[in-house]
């Protein structure tokens, strides 16, 4: 069983910057695409970014939702099992819960279904 734990979330002005973090337990990390969705109160979750699994022949890729591009950032440390989201510019409108998730497969999807394990969730609150 896959157990993800994200961090880093917080209260922050608008315009400000912050870090999550999301520890994943498991041999495998690396070889499986990571996503991170939000969900603001009253609104369906929604996808933010994804990066792609490697292997020994091939780089990460990444993918952004249209909101956040420029604004976020997705990286990994597969020596850590963590994926990260840095998040700069920060608006009321990125108010949200952030989930982390394990994607099935080595490719990125903006999808849900492509994702079979999630973590509990950092709130992000985000001040005008």
């Amino acid at each position: 069983q896959v157990q993800l734990v994200e961090s880093g979330g917080g209260l922050v002005q608008a315009g400000g910057s912050l870090r999550l973090s999301c520890a994943a337990s498991g041999r495998t990390f690396s070889i499986y695409a990571m996503g991170w969705f939000r969900q603001a109160p009253g609104k369906e979750r929604e996808f933010v970014s994804t990066i792609s699994g490697s292997d020994s022949s091939t780089a990460s890729s990444t993918y952004y939702a249209d909101s956040v591009k420029g604004r976020f950032t997705i990286s990994r440390d597969n020596a850590k099992n963590t994926v990260y989201l840095q998040m700069t510019n920060l608006k009321p409108e990125d108010t949200a819960v952030y989930y982390c998730a394990r994607s099935k497969y080595l490719s990125y999807s903006s999808r849900e279904y492509a994702y079979n394990y999630w973590g509990q969730g950092t709130q992000v609150t985000v001040s005008s």
